[in-house]
């Protein structure tokens, strides 16, 4: 009569290796649910949220044609005094864009006239015609404080707060007056919210980086385990199976060191991950500890290290933690009421517990039950 070891029969040994292999897909599934967080795909981009912004001088860009440039080589000195002061006349503008423009097409290398020119254009609200002349200004000499001022003042009917902001800073330490004061004092509360803005927003990527990278390397954690599964417990059974070979215990035996010496604290996030973690140390005997943690918890970061370093120093044991915050099913399940808790489990049930900030306990009774 075909039989297994202890008793079994041949049907009863495959229901044992299928209802092994459905251990190996919920391990699969799990590792495929893994990029996915409160129903969102892990992979998916950080959408920023709307700034509430002061916009109400904000203007709507010109497109007016640039103004003509006469040649280089021109020089007209006559009536500069004059021009760099009409953007003052009150109801004539216009005009004063003309005589300027005039002056610049015979003079074309005098950078108060482009500044003059583009605080005229500030004044009529054409913020691109009046960057052009500020650019010009400053190109022809670097350290014209009008043309910074006109050029940051222009950038902020436009909306451009942090350009607006680094112009306005130049033009005050090289010339500073009270209108720069004024618009600054406007403005700086839309430049602060934007940098806090990409502050909290670089700060969430980067942590969804440092995430990603620490569940790639759980996913290739348990994609070991799950080779090794198959290859040391289920393979070789089927085997047995048609061929009716020894029992497998010799294999697992050599396997059986590596299965246990992971020494690392393995992350927990869902319940059916701590049953697959409290199922292979049951199959492999080892005592697991349950470590029950919380971000807000100040002795929780005091007991934090020394448990890493202790699964170091015990590799035979498995050593788990466990985020009442994030893992909120588990904490309910084994009824957490305070952190930090150490639970110590054997064959899936709890055999001691640590609670508290109890260092020399804790090492105590890990050298009791993984030595």
């Amino acid at each position: 009569m075909d039989s297994c070891r202890g008793g079994r029969r041949w049907w009863q040994e495959v229901v044992v290796v299928e209802e092994e292999m459905e251990e190996v897909v919920v391990v699969e599934d799990e590792m495929e649910g893994a990029d996915k967080d409160n129903g969102h795909t892990f992979n998916e981009d950080i959408v920023e949220s709307d700034l509430e912004l002061d916009d109400s001088d904000v203007v709507n860009p010109d497109n007016d044609p640039p103004q003509k440039v006469g040649k280089s080589d021109t020089v007209y000195h006559g009536r500069i005094f004059m021009l760099t002061s009409l953007p003052t006349l009150v109801g004539k503008l216009n005009e004063a864009i003309d005589e300027l423009t005039e002056a610049i097409l015979l003079n074309p290398t005098s950078a108060i006239l482009y500044a003059a020119r583009a605080s005229v254009f500030v004044k009529l609200r054409k913020p691109n015609a009046a960057i052009r002349d500020a650019d010009a200004a400053l190109q022809i000499n670097s350290d014209s404080a009008k043309g910074y001022k006109m050029r940051g003042m222009a950038k902020a009917m436009l909306g451009l707060w942090e350009e607006a902001a680094r112009d306005l800073r130049l033009a005050s330490t090289l010339d500073h007056d009270e209108e720069i004061g004024s618009v600054l004092k406007k403005i700086d509360p839309n430049v602060n919210k934007i940098m806090e803005h990409r502050r909290k927003y670089d700060r969430l990527r980067k942590e969804k980086k440092i995430k990603a990278a620490a569940r790639e390397k759980e996913k290739a954690r348990a994609e070991t385990e799950a080779c090794i599964f198959v290859v040391f417990l289920v393979w070789p059974r089927m085997l047995r199976l048609k061929q009716r070979t020894k029992p497998i215990d010799t294999i697992f035996i050599y396997i059986h060191p590596f299965v246990k010496s992971s020494g690392e604290v393995i992350s927990i996030h869902k319940a059916v991950e701590l049953e697959t973690r409290l199922s292979g140390a049951s199959r492999s005997n080892q005592v697991a500890i349950l470590y029950f943690t919380a971000t807000w918890c100040g002795p929780c970061r005091l007991m934090g290290p020394l448990y890493t370093t202790l699964a170091g120093k015990y590799p035979n044991v498995v050593f788990l933690k466990i985020d009442i915050d994030e893992a909120r099913d588990v904490a309910a399940r084994w009824n957490i009421s305070s952190v930090p808790a150490f639970f110590f489990t054997r064959n899936g049930k709890e055999i001691d517990r640590v609670v508290g900030a109890d260092k020399a306990s804790l090492e105590a009774k890990i050298a009791k039950y993984g030595g």
